[in-house]
């Protein structure tokens, strides 16, 4: 899947900060299979950016385009099917069901459109120190656990780009490294691309293009 961004830009970000992106106002492509690493301080608009990807904002000027299809004019279908087979996300604030298992909450993902060659969840889970947790409720996890139930589920499902949004600002460094090595084993079996986003750069992933917001 091939990204193309005209010229997008939020309605509501102040001009000095407008006028410091690499990306908003200008005409990117993100190709097929590519690693995006987006560079962005606090305030600068990059959940903003990663709401308007997925469909959940449309506050902003210019254009998205996935394949060449406008995202602006998705119907509520098209969006939901998109979702579920082209684009998995792990969102900052996670959203996971508090009062259901960690189990539960990665189950949700594969049953929706799991992806048949994923590692089964269990062994995702012991690869990432969560083996003894997927009875216990998500909710009563620590967020460094709960970060890894979001990443975990996004590598159930179907994806042509996976999506990170400050996926391990509550992991230590060797927790972050086992997670993106998994991560990026999933995405290349699948020959997805990736957009990272953070607010500085990552060391240890591998990026074909760098953008800062």
């Amino acid at each position: 899947m091939e990204i193309t961004l005209q010229q997008p830009c939020p309605t509501f970000l102040e001009q000095e900060k407008i006028n410091q992106s690499q990306l908003w106002n200008a005409s990117l492509v993100f190709k097929a299979a590519e690693k995006i690493q987006l560079v962005a301080p606090s305030g600068s608009g990059k959940t903003s950016f990663i709401h308007f990807l997925y469909g959940l904002r449309k506050d902003f000027r210019g254009n998205i385009l996935f394949n060449n299809k406008n995202i602006n004019y998705f119907s509520a279908e098209e969006t939901a099917s998109f979702r579920s087979s082209q684009l998995s996300i792990v969102f900052q604030d996670l959203r996971l069901f508090a009062n259901h298992s960690v189990a539960e909450n990665i189950q949700v993902k594969k049953n929706l459109n799991s992806f048949e060659g994923a590692l089964p969840i269990a062994e995702m889970a012991e690869r990432l120190g969560m083996g003894s947790k997927l009875s216990q409720l998500a909710g009563i996890c620590s967020y460094g656990e709960q970060q890894r139930i979001a990443i975990i589920r996004a590598l159930q499902q179907s994806f042509e780009y996976l999506i990170l949004d400050e996926p391990f600002s509550h992991l230590d460094d060797a927790n972050s490294r086992k997670a993106m090595t998994m991560i990026e084993e999933e995405v290349a079996k699948r020959n997805a691309g990736i957009i990272f986003a953070d607010l500085s750069e990552v060391a240890y992933f591998k990026a074909d293009k760098i953008v800062r917001l």
